[in-house]
């Protein structure tokens, strides 16, 4: 087969209504590039990806997941709302693979949602918190086998924590002098990140296919009334635990702040938006989780806030491999903003717990 090397030869290669007429680069993302593709005398609109196989090198194992998963939940749903739609390859094959080992997918583009980096308002929060509740709901009963595991050791944090000894260690770019305050920090805070591990280990937490990237930005919402339609990028869908997707949702929903703020001041957990987040989350997903899922509900904020912290640190000290940067220094800013967020959570704990308490009572 002759090597086709624009997206556009990719997109021609799908399912899709007529020729493609017209692609764009589509925004966000660290990893994948995705383009906008239309097709001459139709209205739909598709997604058209590229997954990165440097930092999946399973690729294929990616495909079958979201296909069980989107069969799974389409069929639960019974049209009642969008989700995340496959389109085949003319072939009829789900995606296409590329000489350097990258998979290529198309999907229906869903119309009229918007997505944000960030929650901007309690409503906002409260609507995301909904939809990954729902979503992990909609999960509690995927039939077997156990779902790959894309990433090992994901969320394993003390693996997280090797890994940014060993980045010290290489210091490979030559820039640990430069953040050592930051890798002291770190460090310090190593015991914070043992609890939902340990309780994984022990039984007491259950394993469930989840999100395990459930941030603002992977929540579509509805343009025109904010309401959440859906999560998106099911790249990491796979066996975890509720709390990293809840750690998740509060990494990225209690500050408005970017994620590379330089401006550490502005890193603050809003006590307002966690109420809202918490009360849309439970009130979704409350019926299927234990009592110690809730009672490290918050802990679980904390924890993915600092975990990811440690990605954003080690990927600097190795020379920005994993995480796309746009400016030197970049993941280095991104993990002192995730730091100083791990401040303000512990600060509030007690609270945060309370009113998870109030809102379970």
């Amino acid at each position: 087969m002759a090597a086709v090397d624009t997206p556009q030869q990719y997109a021609a290669r799908f399912a899709l209504p007529s020729a493609p007429d017209r692609i764009e680069s589509f925004p966000g993302g660290h990893i994948n590039d995705s383009y906008l593709v239309g097709c001459a005398a139709h209205p739909e609109r598709f997604l058209l990806q590229r997954v990165n196989s440097e930092v999946f090198p399973k690729p294929a194992w990616i495909m079958e997941n979201i296909a069980r998963v989107s069969a799974h939940v389409t069929e639960k749903l019974g049209g009642s709302q969008p989700f995340l739609q496959l389109v085949p390859t003319q072939d009829g094959t789900p995606y296409l693979s590329d000489e350097s080992g990258d998979l290529w997918r198309v999907y229906a583009f869903i119309e009229g949602a918007t997505m944000k980096e960030s929650a901007g308002s309690p409503a906002e929060a409260a609507e995301a918190g909904r939809a990954v509740g729902e979503f992990q709901v909609l999960l509690a009963d995927l039939p077997g086998p156990r779902l790959h595991e894309i990433i090992p050791q994901f969320h394993h944090t003390p693996s997280r924590f090797q890994a940014l000894r060993q980045a010290v260690h290489a210091d490979a770019a030559g820039r640990l002098a430069a953040c050592q305050d930051t890798v002291d920090f770190a460090l310090s805070c190593e015991e914070l990140g043992l609890p939902i591990v340990a309780g994984i280990e022990s039984g007491a937490i259950p394993e469930r296919a989840v999100h395990n990237d459930a941030k603002m930005s992977n929540v579509l919402l509805d343009a025109a009334s904010g309401e959440a339609l859906c999560v998106v990028d099911l790249d990491t869908v796979m066996p975890g635990s509720t709390l990293y997707d809840f750690g998740d949702m509060m990494r990225t929903m209690l500050c408005a702040a970017p994620e590379d703020e330089q401006d550490l001041s502005k890193l603050h957990a809003d006590p307002t938006m966690f109420a809202a987040l918490a009360e849309g989350y439970l009130g979704a997903a409350r019926s299927i989780l234990n009592q110690a899922e809730l009672d490290l509900l918050v802990h679980a904020g904390v924890l993915i806030t600092l975990e990811t912290g440690v990605r954003f640190l080690s990927d600097h000290l190795d020379g920005d491999h994993y995480f796309r940067v746009h400016r030197e220094g970049q993941n280095l800013d991104r993990a002192r903003a995730q730091f100083a967020l791990v401040r303000s959570m512990l600060t509030q704990r007690s609270d945060f717990e309370a009113c998870v308490a109030q809102i379970l009572s």
